[in-house]
């Protein structure tokens, strides 16, 4: 919804500032500078990314009308399903959690999480964790560096249609150059006919320009540095349960683990200490 709306109010500004001067609206409908600018801007950002990031950024920009991926109330299920799996080590010894994890669609630990088990990048995250840890061969500081590691291959991914979409906004004022350029040609070609088609031909090339700086500090420069945000948000599902399993192989008790990872959520998800006791009261 944010979105809309400081959409509607950059160009709503931009636009009613203009007819508040006395402009006309009709001077600003250049569609052949719009396909120049546009087609131009489209055609670098599939020339300069492979494949697999344009389709990313395309269903990023799709998922911003979505919401989050993670709401509070999603964060409560997994601090609680970390929860359950450190009681079942704590009570059952590692080796419990193989059958487990080699199977989440059909683990009764995993299943009581439906919104979760969905999220299928977050549940392989959480079973190859367990799997370095039910092979009892890495010490703490061995299995956050490790965890770390993968946590910024993962953030680089997440972040690749942002920098995208950045780096295209960063290219659209130079694309509205060459509309402009390409205007003042047309504009020369004309000069000697009539005076007012050389203004309209002058209006043009000007409006080139305008739309070239417009898109790219309206639209899709806020884009970008939206997806940017988003993707930090989303990756706090991770972040959050290394540190749990971390602090657990610390020897921290499952309570305890689980508060540590409270504590690395955002404000506005991260749900109280009371809550959050009491949601886990309640499953036992």
């Amino acid at each position: 919804m944010l979105l809309i709306v400081g959409a509607v109010i950059v160009f709503g500004s931009v636009i009613g500032g203009f007819l508040g001067q006395h402009g006309k609206i009709i001077a600003l409908m250049q569609p052949f500078e719009l396909i120049i600018i546009g087609g131009a801007a489209l055609g670098a950002f599939i020339t300069s990314n492979p494949a697999d990031v344009v389709k990313a950024t395309l269903k990023a920009v799709a998922g911003l009308f979505k919401g989050p991926t993670y709401k509070r109330q999603d964060y409560v299920d997994l601090l609680s399903l970390i929860y359950d799996i450190l009681i079942k080590i704590r009570k059952e010894g590692m080796m419990a959690m193989e059958q487990h994890v080699e199977a989440p669609d059909s683990s009764p630990l995993f299943t009581a999480y439906p919104r979760l088990v969905r999220e299928h990048h977050l549940i392989e995250f959480i079973t190859d964790c367990l799997r370095l840890m039910v092979g009892g061969s890495m010490n703490p500081m061995e299995l956050e560096l490790l965890l770390d590691t993968e946590l910024e291959s993962h953030h680089h991914e997440a972040v690749a249609p942002a920098q995208a979409l950045t780096k295209m906004a960063d290219s659209l004022p130079g694309f509205g150059i060459v509309a402009a350029v390409l205007g003042i040609v047309n504009t020369m070609s004309a000069i000697g006919g009539d005076t007012a088609a050389i203004g309209e031909h002058v209006a043009g090339a000007l409006v080139g320009t305008f739309l070239g700086i417009l898109l790219a500090y309206g639209l899709v420069g806020p884009l970008g540095v939206a997806l940017e945000h988003r993707a930090q948000e989303d990756g706090k599902a991770f972040e959050c349960v290394k540190v749990a399993l971390v602090a657990s192989l610390r020897g921290y008790n499952p309570q305890v683990a689980v508060e540590f990872a409270r504590k690395s959520l955002y404000s506005k998800v991260r749900p109280s200490f009371q809550d959050l006791e009491a949601h886990l009261k309640g499953q036992r």
